[in-house]
């Protein structure tokens, strides 16, 4: 357990270079602990260390950690979300960051329980990931004043894992300047950006992350 204790000292260190590098306050951004795969001991450890947010993948896996969870932690949604798993997350979930079409904004209204969301981009266009494009995340936006519990707060995106530090920066830069004119055009005020992972978190805070999803840096490596 000290090795988390360990280990999330030093991404703070690192975020707070990051921030310096970039000339801000380190309080604007905050880490969410990507617990996939993580027992629910080791990420109760995480929060008595100071985290006290995370981000699970899957429903059913988030669902058994969440329902015997006994700290007051705020949860995450970060994975892709399935149409038979929405019925599920406004009990379990704080906050939404994948979603990536207007279906999954119409099932959680349907549960009358304010959620806050996050739009996902897949600026790369990887076949292999999910997230919506500029003309999907502004269709749904244009829709998005007929839900009354629907609050979006920001964007996502998770670019390639083995792209180089230029092309990193290129993706991360994007996705705030597309927040900064989604804002403008649609008179929204949304100020999260939930980008970079343990491989490439310095980067996006630079970027402007406002929210840093750490999973390996702080647990380890997982099965």
């Amino acid at each position: 357990m000290k090795s988390i204790d360990y280990s999330i000292k030093q991404v703070r260190e690192r975020i707070y270079k990051a921030c310096e590098r970039s000339g801000r306050p380190q309080e604007e951004v905050k880490i969410v602990g990507a617990s996939k795969g993580v027992e629910l001991d080791r990420i109760r450890y995480a929060f008595q260390c100071g985290i006290t947010d995370f981000g699970e993948n899957y429903v059913q896996e988030a669902r058994k950690k969440i329902e015997a969870c006994d700290f007051k932690a705020v949860w995450h949604m970060i994975g892709h979300i399935q149409q038979n798993k929405i019925k599920y997350i406004p009990r379990l979930f704080d906050y939404v960051h994948s979603v990536d079409r207007f279906e999954v904004l119409e099932g959680l209204e349907r549960f009358g329980k304010p959620m806050r969301v996050l739009f996902e981009l897949n600026l790369a266009g990887e076949e292999t990931k999910h997230g919506t494009d500029e003309k999907g995340l502004k269709g749904m936006l244009e829709r998005i004043r007929e839900l009354k519990y629907i609050e979006p707060i920001g964007l996502m995106t998770m670019p390639p894992f083995d792209a180089d530090p230029a092309y990193l920066r290129k993706i991360f830069r994007r996705l705030k300047t597309i927040l900064e004119e989604v804002n403008s055009e649609f008179g929204l005020n949304m100020g999260e950006l939930s980008m970079g992972m343990s491989n490439d978190f310095e980067i996006a805070v630079e970027e402007g992350a406002t929210m840093v999803r750490i999973g390996t840096a702080i647990f380890g490596e997982r099965l």
